[in-house]
């Protein structure tokens, strides 16, 4: 069964009820143009599970940030020993064990398209779990917010100290807490460059104005980037300059889990009086704890809205209130539209996980992480590409012999030098020589541990073998653990020997 839900209609307010604060911002915003500036928010602090998680997460991933440009892998030779490194100079992508050339951009593509599948899959299940909990723009946010609260207090306080006129207390206190944003975002942008250059190394020379160029850069436009947004801006990034709060709308249904207000046991709402009945009324009490509590200033209540990240804030603030009451917790929850319209006709609740947008990502998902591991898994050590001479295409010799010239351009994947042998196939009694190499049959070369070695070689075909025209051939690199086989041609002319 399919249930609509209808909430475009605006809910009658009875005369002389209370108006919530996102009622009154949407009446200031009737009369207010084109452009609307900033509402100051200030969210009050609140404790519950949904805090604590959002506080555990936010340490951890904050540490993972600042931490990894750290950790040291060992790599032989002279190869950089930081575990991820993003090396443009060298033209690598260094992740633990794993190196990636340019020329394999494609596992990057495939890195993202997984993640996108991913985050579509946990939207279409859970809501926008992302945005509530892991988006850098709300970890950041939940930090500076952390550092304001330090400075100047909860949500009142906050509120009189920024209504009172300047003083020496309101001075030392708005400075103190600018101070450390900016410290927190040069932080942010410092951590950042470390991705891209050793970072021992360039924490050294940094200071001392020897790094390079883009290093300076790129720790200002970071750091300006993280204060504004997370500072001065916050809600407004999600708002207005984000992208997926509107893509998330194609991907959640009535059976996704959301943040979501239970209105059928809320309503009808009314204030309550201690020893009161609570016969003929909803549960909700109309605190306005779940709009004050909301750090993108949005009623809960009014349903799905575009600004809520479901960060469960509101939940935490709700259930205290339950608490106070004498109510039973999760008035506000995570539940499904389908879920709260079924026990409002008196059905039991069915959730399914299982659906066909659910089934599409799942499927899609399952594809590209395979794609994915068989990807590396047959990725080769050595890669070989054949340059055949163009300008001449091939060389008569005194005796009759034909011969062309080839570049073998062998890359190494590998941390250890490799030794392969070369082969020529298609052309009987080919002979093959590289200068500087010892002749020998297979020609046996030496490759240098993550680079690209050019080599070389001339393929020589006896004058009884000589043929006219172009004829098909191949070369075959081998190693201890593959043989690549290289396609190519030999060129014979068009004179008969």
């Amino acid at each position: 069964m399919t249930i609509l839900i209808d909430r475009t209609r605006d809910r009658p307010a009875a005369p002389g009820s209370p108006v919530s604060v996102a009622e009154r911002q949407r009446g200031k915003a009737q009369t207010a143009g084109l452009y609307k500036p900033r509402t100051l928010i200030y969210p009050k602090l609140v404790h519950g599970r949904w805090r604590w998680i959002k506080w555990v997460l936010l340490i951890l991933m904050l540490a993972i940030y600042y931490i990894t440009p750290w950790i040291r892998w060992h790599r032989p030779g002279a190869l950089p020993d930081q575990a991820v490194l993003i090396d443009f100079a060298g033209g690598r992508f260094y992740f633990f064990p794993i190196q990636l050339w340019p020329q394999e951009v494609y596992f990057i593509t495939g890195l993202l398209v997984f993640a996108a599948l991913a985050l579509f899959l946990v939207t279409a299940l859970f809501g926008r779990l992302w945005c509530g909990y892991a988006c850098p723009q709300t970890v950041w946010t939940d930090l500076y917010i952390y550092v304001e609260r330090l400075f100047e207090g909860d949500r009142n306080a906050r509120m009189k100290l920024d209504a009172a006129p300047m003083s020496l207390n309101k001075l030392w206190r708005k400075a103190g807490k600018h101070a450390v944003w900016i410290g927190v975002a040069f932080g942010t942008g410092g951590a950042w460059i470390f991705y891209f250059h050793d970072a021992p190394t360039l924490i050294r020379t940094f200071w001392v104005g020897t790094a390079p160029m883009t290093a300076y850069v790129s720790c200002a436009l970071l750091t300006f980037t993280t204060y504004i947004f997370a500072g001065h801006m916050r809600e407004q990034v999600c708002t207005y300059m984000c992208p997926w709060p509107r893509i998330q709308g194609a991907m959640l249904d009535d059976q996704s889990f959301q943040v979501t207000y239970r209105y059928d046991r809320g309503e009808p709402r009314a204030p309550h009086k201690k020893a009161a009945s609570w016969e003929g009324r909803g549960d909700c009490v109309d605190c306005n704890q779940c709009v004050v509590v909301c750090p993108m200033g949005i009623d809960i209540r009014d349903g799905a809205q575009l600004e809520c990240i479901n960060c469960g804030l509101c939940i935490d603030a709700c259930n205290e209130v339950m608490d106070k009451v004498g109510r039973p917790r999760g008035l506000i929850a995570y539940d499904t539209d389908a879920a709260v319209a079924a026990r409002n006709v008196g059905e039991v609740p069915r959730h399914r996980l299982l659906r066909p947008r659910t089934v599409y990502y799942s499927v899609a998902l399952a594809l590209v992480g395979g794609l994915m591991v068989w990807g590396f898994s047959v990725r080769p050590q050595v890669d070989v590409h054949a340059l055949r001479d163009r300008n001449p295409a091939y060389v008569r010799l005194h005796d009759g012999a034909v011969r062309n010239g080839y570049t073998l351009k062998i890359a190494n994947h590998g941390f250890e030098p490799t030794m392969v042998e070369v082969r020529y196939a298609g052309i009987p009694g080919a002979q093959l020589k590289s200068p500087g190499h010892p002749a020998s049959v297979p020609l046996r070369i030496r490759v240098d541990p993550n680079r690209t070695t050019p080599v070389r070689i001339f393929v020589t075909v006896p004058a009884g073998a000589v043929g006219a025209g172009s004829r098909a051939a191949a070369f075959e690199v081998r190693t201890a653990r593959e043989t690549r086989t290289v396609p190519t041609a030999f060129e014979f002319g068009n004179v008969e020997p």
